[in-house]
């Protein structure tokens, strides 16, 4: 593998199945050795754009370029990638070593090669000591680091990784994503991973591109993308919890939430219109009595969720549910009315029929 290579492209790519058109005309550009991350909810169209990019799909129009060469019409043993699946797609005959070993065999590799290979490419992965055992004789955790082994084996210039850590609980995820991060830095390999878990996404990206109903609505660093989201819809998606939105109408250097108040922006708008105001759990913070009544909005306290160091009060503002995030909310109790401040450049603003961001 060149450790330039792994450059990938696509231009214009649509995919229909009969009727239904699963992607609509998607552009992306991902560089060499990047970790790329492709986000979004079940039935946008990321899994089919990682099945394109592996060659498992075909496109009804665009283009797919490796390394500035067309490969749209490459079949999937021609472009170089592996894969891993979300079930691992082990097989269960095989011992840990012939499962690792199995890609190199397919191409004729002369038997010491392979050996020395899979033994280097099941350390870096940790399972060095299980290679004489089979499938059905590990953990889930154990499988996933079986098939990441295979997959790195024969150092291809694009790794592919369908949602890996679903089947994997809770502690094991966290555990195993640092690890993912880790090895795909040593290795230098472009990777392109899906998940519809936007944690995991923001922890292993260098960059996310976030898919909605077979578009990209956004690509950009995960910092970027959280604080600066493109659209209304991508905003409430990224985040845990999501940030709040709220119908408003944005009028001067104020907006205004019908039956709850109003509150200070950081900018003016050019003329009154109607918005969606955007507000991270994080952001909002409880005023004090003697805080002034025009620059507050009102809220009822439905629920608080103790976290340990931190709680999430759940609140109703102008009959729409919000989440506010403070290791400072001191005695709350349900039903109480409250009252909630922002920093104006705090605010998000949206467009309220198109979704686009505003501010």
């Amino acid at each position: 593998m060149n450790a330039a290579s792994g450059a990938v492209s696509l231009r214009g790519v649509v995919k229909r199945h009969g009727a239904t058109t699963v992607l609509h005309g998607v552009d992306l550009d991902i560089a060499a050795g990047e970790f790329f991350v492709l986000l979004g909810p079940s039935g946008s169209g990321k899994t089919t754009t990682l099945r394109v990019l592996a060659g498992l799909e075909s496109v009804s129009a665009g283009q797919v370029l490796m390394d500035g060469v067309d490969v749209t019409q490459a079949e999937p043993g021609e472009r170089d990638v592996a894969m891993v699946f979300q079930s691992y797609a082990l097989y269960p005959h095989m011992t840990v070593a012939q499962n690792v070993g199995f890609p190199l065999r397919m191409v004729g590799t002369p038997a010491a090669r392979v050996e020395a290979a899979v033994a280097d490419a099941a350390r870096k992965v940790g399972i060095d000591h299980l290679l004489a055992r089979r499938p059905g004789q590990l953990s889930g955790g154990q499988q996933q680091r079986v098939a990441l082994a295979r997959a790195i084996v024969r150092q291809p210039r694009l790794f592919l990784l369908d949602e890996p850590l679903s089947n994997l609980d809770a502690k094991l995820r966290l555990d195993t994503r640092l690890e993912l991060k880790k090895l795909q830095r040593a290795l230098g390999v472009t990777t392109v991973y899906v998940t519809h878990d936007q944690e995991e996404a923001m922890t292993l990206a260098d960059r996310v591109a976030v898919f909605m109903d077979g578009r990209i609505v956004q690509v950009a660093a995960p910092r970027a993308l959280f604080g600066r989201p493109a659209t209304a819809s991508v905003a409430g998606f990224i985040g845990t919890p999501p940030m709040n939105l709220l119908p408003a109408v944005w009028r001067g250097a104020t907006v205004v939430v019908d039956g709850a108040g109003s509150a200070a922006v950081a900018a003016a708008a050019p003329a009154e219109r109607p918005v969606t105001l955007g507000l991270r759990p994080g952001d909002l913070r409880l005023l004090a009595d003697e805080a002034s009544a025009d620059r507050a909005l009102t809220a009822r306290v439905e629920l608080v969720e103790e976290l340990g160091d931190s709680r999430i009060v759940d609140l109703t503002v102008g009959g729409h549910s919000v989440k506010l995030r403070s290791d400072t909310a001191g005695e709350l109790h349900e039903g109480a009315t409250v009252r909630l401040g922002f920093e104006p450049a705090a605010a998000h603003l949206f467009d309220r029929e198109r979704g686009g961001r505003l501010n």
